[in-house]
């Protein structure tokens, strides 16, 4: 399975690249590194996407969070985490993480209807004990 992960990123790499996506980014939030990526799910393997439960489609996209500790040597945190995407119109969409867990790697899946074109503003809400943060980014999606 560590492969697939190590597929998956290299995929997304070169994807983002080729289809002027913003590539994986992260933002420091408290003591976590907070890594986030949303991107339609075509960039991804139909294998790939059948061993991580995700649905291949030209208007269903993927956001995948990580989020590691700085004071820890950047271990993998596990978090509970919740969040919505919401378009420039109002409308929202609740996103619903599934956790996966790939030897000392963690990170957290969740899909979402777009349409071509359409920007959305996503607010994710990690929280791990007392310990909680907002992560805040904005991403435009494009069918193929």
């Amino acid at each position: 399975m560590r492969i697939a992960v190590i597929l998956l990123f290299l995929i997304l790499s070169f994807a983002s690249q080729a289809n002027n996506i913003q590539g994986g980014q992260y933002k420091t939030l408290g003591n976590w590194q907070v890594h986030y990526i949303a991107f339609p799910s075509t960039f991804i393997q139909p294998t790939i996407a059948n061993a991580y439960g995700l649905t291949r489609d030209e208007r269903k996209a993927i956001i995948n969070i990580s989020v590691l500790s700085d004071h820890e040597g950047n271990l993998a945190q596990q978090v509970e985490i919740s969040g919505t995407a919401k378009n420039l119109l109002g409308n929202s969409i609740q996103l619903n993480f599934k956790e996966v867990v790939d030897g000392e790697a963690v990170y957290y899946l969740a899909q979402m209807d777009f349409h071509n074109e359409e920007i959305y503003r996503f607010e994710v809400t990690i929280r791990q004990g007392t310990n909680e943060q907002i992560l805040k980014f904005q991403q435009q999606f494009y069918t193929q």
